[in-house]
């Protein structure tokens, strides 16, 4: 199937007649303002002020009732910048009142923003009545209404992703501490982040304390912390190194307080990490496709909670090109007459979902013997760069993903390599 995002925009620009009352509204923490223009952009009624509230909510569907009925619309279309979180509450009282709301790009609203007087004033007025004509234009994005186990994973894999920044703030900084203050330890662990590097300094932490013990007490020590414990012989090592150290002595009452913290931060991250990802296990159970799309070689439960997660419903996409301008990785090129510039990704879209998109297909790439002999055939046949080779087959993987969703099938790997390597 083709897909043209010329007919989409067409549609979009077609679906505002003249029956439809156009709203904009520009969003704030608490309080909103709301313009009302007609199909042609002809402002309709005076602005509205209204609380982020359900009192202020009423209000503005008393004012769209009231325009509606005073000028013979039929329906209302209201949009809205999605400015940080303050646009979900009002979106979602909005889809409950049966009122079809949009989201406009706050990026075109910034470049729109002269087309009413050619000036580049702005103000929330304004910004309103930009957002409504931005919408009778047909630049408008569906808000697609998710289903509660997509909205979870959209939660857990954002608050998954502030745990894992500060697991791994508190790992680099357990690094630094040991640099200072007892650099031979990686001499005995290499990983200072396994079990017994961390054993080590919960219980020993400072050369000092080392020099004067025994190996068969640090032993005892490790078997209060770990069911697999190193021996005597790594004791006796620790012991060596401890005594010959060129970490600092100095304030080393300071420095064993930080450490403290830095485990206690590194503990916390790991336990909440585990319970978060196990709960985004339970949550992928709950929707039918998910299981179809994990018995895919090199896909992870976590790469497709984080595709879901941003995504939605992937059975909600006509097509893998529009999952790829959800997340950003359409195309963009800049010409102009005989000057023609280089394409690049636009990258107007979800950050996060780019990421797991592209994750997810380094791992098919290198566990997926599908996925590898394209890759293989990009570079070494069609003489492709790498990366080329990786965002054609990411461009591969959303058609797969929203294939699979829309069809409830399982993966069928004849359907997913050309024919000229199937022939081969």
């Amino acid at each position: 199937m083709k897909f043209k995002m010329q007919d989409k925009q067409n549609q979009l620009i077609e679906r505002i007649s003249d029956k439809h009352l156009v709203v904009g509204v520009d969003i704030a923490q608490e309080l909103h303002i709301a313009r009302a223009v007609n199909f042609r952009g002809i402002i309709v009624g005076d602005p509205l002020s209204f609380e982020n509230n359900e009192d202020g909510f009423a209000r503005l569907l008393q004012w769209m009732n009231q325009l509606k009925s005073l000028k013979g619309f039929d329906f209302t279309i209201v949009g809205m910048e999605p400015t940080g979180h303050y646009w979900i509450n009002l979106s979602k009282w909005l889809f409950d009142q049966d009122i079809e709301a949009v989201t406009v790009n706050p990026h075109l609203v910034k470049k729109n923003k002269e087309n009413r007087d050619n000036t580049q004033s702005k103000s929330d007025k304004k910004d309103a009545l930009v957002i409504a004509d931005m919408v009778k234009n047909g630049y408008y994005s569906f808000i697609r209404p998710t289903s509660e186990p997509f909205e979870k994973l959209s939660v857990l894999m954002s608050n998954r992703d502030m745990t894992v920044k500060r697991l791994v703030s508190a790992i680099n900084q357990i690094n630094r501490w040991v640099d200072i203050v007892f650099p031979e330890l990686r001499q005995v662990f290499k990983d200072v982040k396994g079990k017994g590097a961390i054993a080590t300094l919960r219980l020993f932490p400072t050369p000092n304390e080392l020099r004067s013990m025994k190996a068969p007490d640090i032993v005892k020590g490790w078997k209060t912390q770990m069911k697999r414990q190193p021996g005597l012989k790594k004791a006796h090592q620790l012991i060596e190194l401890a005594r010959h150290s060129v970490g600092t002595r100095q304030a080393l009452d300071a420095y064993k307080l930080h450490l403290e913290q830095l485990i206690e931060e590194f503990d916390l991250a790991t336990t909440q990490l585990e319970r978060v990802e196990k709960e985004v296990t339970n949550v992928l159970k709950r929707i039918p496709f998910a299981r179809k799309l994990l018995a895919i070689k090199g896909i992870s439960e976590i790469a497709l909670a984080g595709i879901l997660g941003e995504s939605g419903d992937l059975s909600g996409f006509a097509h893998g090109n529009s999952l790829l301008r959800h997340a950003g990785l359409h195309l963009a090129e800049a010409s102009s007459g005989k000057w023609k510039g280089q394409i690049v990704l636009s990258k107007r879209g979800r950050s996060r979902l780019r990421r797991f998109l592209y994750l997810t297909t380094m791992s098919l790439v290198m566990n997926n013997p599908d996925f590898k002999e394209m890759h293989a055939n990009n570079v070494k046949v069609k003489k492709m760069k790498k990366m080329k080779s990786i965002m054609k087959l990411i461009h591969k993987l959303a058609r797969v993903l929203v294939g699979m969703a829309r069809k409830n099938e399982t993966y069928c790997p004849h359907k997913v390599k050309p024919i000229v390597l199937i022939a081969a």
